[in-house]
């Protein structure tokens, strides 16, 4: 199948999720991962209509950046960000959907300031603690999220995670809804209600991600195919 038939698929199994929520499939982002795809397969999903293009990495992003691979549709960073590579992402990208450390939020700050620009984030949440992952331990995410409000130049637009990947569905459900609470609770206590986006599921779980409160979700593998790592 084709990048657009994936698409179109894709989207009608978003409906069919969210329609079983009370909600609509428009309320859904879908965020195309182009990780390891190249500048005409993204635009192939941009004329297919793909909400947002992310990337994971940021040589490969900056490189299809020069090629105006993503022309048409907003840019977001979903990889691990290291913040020697903050400079090349701040000012770049629509949304940096992965920021899980304090260290990293601040670095993100002042590159913003000296951009003086507003950079939009996520804050990202390791639902699982897992110690080879990235992210706000649960109980940590209040008070990023309290550190955060009172940085000029970020702007946190929601939280987004990546459970275990081992996990079974069940317990991938109770991860899900756990990020859900969280998110209801430091929008409703630190933001007045205006964050906007919990970005949870990828190609093998994003139905379920919608079922939960997802209301952005990032698909790879599902739209481009599937990926071929070097040995």
């Amino acid at each position: 199948m084709s990048i657009a038939e994936n698409i179109a698929a894709i989207r009608a199994r978003i409906d069919a999720a969210a329609r079983e929520v009370g909600r609509s499939g428009d309320d859904i982002i879908l965020v195309g991962a182009s990780k390891m795809n190249d500048a005409a397969a993204c635009r192939e999903a941009i004329a297919a209509g793909i909400d947002v293009l992310g990337e994971n990495r940021v040589q490969e992003m900056t490189a299809k950046l020069a090629d105006n691979a993503y022309e048409g549709a907003p840019l977001h960073f979903i990889g691990h960000l290291q913040r020697n590579k903050v400079r090349q992402v701040v000012g770049k990208v629509d949304l940096i959907q992965s920021v899980g450390s304090e260290a990293l939020l601040l670095e993100i700050e002042k590159e913003a300031a000296k951009q003086s620009i507003v950079q939009d984030i996520l804050l990202e949440v390791n639902i699982g603690d897992e110690e080879a992952k990235s992210g706000f331990a649960a109980e940590a995410l209040a008070e990023a999220a309290a550190l955060a409000r009172t940085l000029p130049h970020v702007r946190v637009r929601g939280v987004m995670t990546i459970p275990p990947a081992d996990a079974t569905r069940e317990e991938n459900m109770v991860y899900l809804r756990k990020v859900q609470a969280l998110y209801v609770d430091i929008n409703e206590k630190l933001y007045d209600n205006k964050l906007e986006y919990i970005s949870m599921g990828m190609s093998g779980d994003f139905e379920d991600a919608i079922r939960a409160g997802s209301n952005m979700v990032r698909v790879g593998t599902a739209i481009f195919g599937q990926r071929y790592y070097a040995k």
